[in-house]
C-alpha cells in the first residue's frame, strides 16, 4: 500500500511517498480502507517536532480520517467489515490503510460524505470540548474567536451559534471574516497581519475592545496566540474565559498575570486529546451529541480544498502557509 511518510525532521518537502507493509488486523484493532483524511495545524508542527507529542519515526501525519471496516480482530463488536467510519488517530493518517484500536471508531451516517467525515472529529471535538466543559458558554453570552475561518474556527462560531451565543469572529482578511459570517457569526473584525510593536498591539487592542462593545466579550477563544493573545485578552468581561486552544501564529505568548487579576477571568487551557484519553465516556457521548448536531444541520465542516494522497505533503504546506479557509482534505481512491 501507499503511505506519506516522515523519516527527518523537517517541513513538508521533507515527507516521501512510498510503498509500505499493509497492517496486519490483531485482538480489539480493526483494519481502516481510508478514505479521506483531514489535515490540520499539529501535521504542521509534527513533522518538524515542533508539537506536544512526538511519534517514532518513520510515521505518517494525519489525525483523523474517514474510511471503510477492512477487517476486524478477535473480541470486536462495535463495527463490522464493511462499515463507514471516522476516526481521530494522533497521526498515521495519512495511508491507503491503517490499524486503528476499535474503540476509537465511530459510525457516521450515510448522509455524511467521507471528505466531511474526514473534517470532522478534530476540530469540532475540540471546539465542543473547549465551550460545553471548559468555558460552559451560556445563551446570550458574548464570544470572540480569533482565526475564525480555520477548520477549528469555524466550528467554534457554529458551534458558539448553535449554543446561543453572540460570535464576533477575527480574521486576518475580509474574504476570510465573509466566511465566518456566512457559517453564523453575528459580525467579523478584520486584523492585521503580525508581528506588532506595543503601538500596533495597542492598536488591536482598541479594535478588540470595540467589537465587544462595554462589557466586553464572555468567552474568547484564542487559536492563534502570538501577538494577538495579550491584545485580545485586554478586551475580556469581567470574570469572563480566554481559551488557549493553540498556536496558530507560531509563538507562545507570554500574558501579562496581572490582566487576569484586573479583569477577574479565567485562563482556561483546552487540550482536547488528552481529555478524550481521560474521559472516555464524556468522549464518547460528545460525538454522539456532535453527529447529532450535523444531522440537525447546526453545523458542517467547510471543505475548501482536496489533495489526492500522492500530494498530500501539498495539502500540509498549503495548511502552515495559513492561507487556507475552512478544512483541507486529503482523499485516496
Amino acid at each position: 500500500m501507499k503511505a506519506l511518510l516522515s523519516k527527518t525532521t523537517g517541513g513538508p518537502e521533507t515527507l516521501s511517498y512510498e510503498d509500505v507493509a499493509s497492517p496486519e488486523v490483531r485482538p480489539g484493532f480493526a483494519v481502516i480502507s481510508t478514505k479521506a483524511v483531514g489535515i490540520n495545524f499539529p501535521d504542521v508542527l509534527m513533522i518538524e517536532d515542533k508539537y506536544q507529542m512526538k511519534p517514532p519515526r518513520p510515521f505518517s501525519p494525519g489525525g483523523e480520517l474517514s474510511g471503510v471496516v477492512k477487517a476486524i480482530g478477535e473480541g470486536v463488536t462495535n463495527v463490522k467489515v464493511g462499515d463507514r467510519i471516522l476516526a481521530n488517530t494522533g497521526w498515521g493518517g495519512l495511508a491507503e490503510e491503517v490499524l486503528l484500536p476499535a474503540n476509537r471508531l465511530w459510525h457516521i451516517p450515510d448522509s455524511m460524505p467521507h471528505d466531511i467525515a474526514a473534517a470532522f472529529i478534530l476540530t469540532y471535538g475540540t471546539s465542543y470540548h473547549a465551550l460545553k466543559d471548559r468555558a460552559h458558554l451560556k445563551a446570550g453570552e458574548t464570544m470572540l474567536v480569533l482565526g475564525a475561518a480555520g477548520g477549528v474556527g469555524l466550528s467554534a462560531v457554529e458551534l458558539g451559534k448553535a449554543m446561543g451565543a453572540r460570535v464576533v469572529a477575527a480574521c486576518s482578511s475580509q474574504e476570510k471574516c465573509d466566511l465566518a459570517i456566512a457559517h453564523g457569526a453575528d459580525a467579523g473584525v478584520v486584523y492585521g497581519r503580525g508581528p506588532f510593536d506595543r503601538d500596533g498591539q495597542k492598536t488591536l487592542g482598541a479594535l478588540f475592545k470595540e467589537a465587544g462593545g462595554a462589557d466586553g466579550f464572555d468567552v474568547i477563544y484564542d487559536a492563534v496566540g502570538g501577538d494577538y493573545a495579550e491584545p485580545a485578552l485586554r478586551s475580556i468581561a469581567w470574570e469572563g474565559r480566554y481559551l488557549v486552544i493553540g498556536f496558530a501564529a507560531g509563538d507562545i505568548p507570554k500574558i501579562p498575570l496581572n490582566l487576569a487579576l484586573l479583569k477577574g477571568c479565567d485562563i482556561v487551557g483546552v487540550f482536547w486529546g488528552t481529555w478524550t484519553t481521560k474521559n472516555p465516556e464524556l468522549f464518547a457521548q460528545s460525538i454522539d451529541e456532535l453527529l447529532d448536531l450535523y444531522a440537525k444541520g447546526k453545523v458542517k465542516p467547510h471543505v475548501s480544498e482536496r489533495f489526492p494522497l500522492s500530494k498530500g505533503a501539498d495539502a500540509i504546506a498549503h495548511l502552515g502557509s495559513r492561507k487556507a479557509m475552512g478544512k483541507v482534505v486529503v482523499t485516496v481512491d
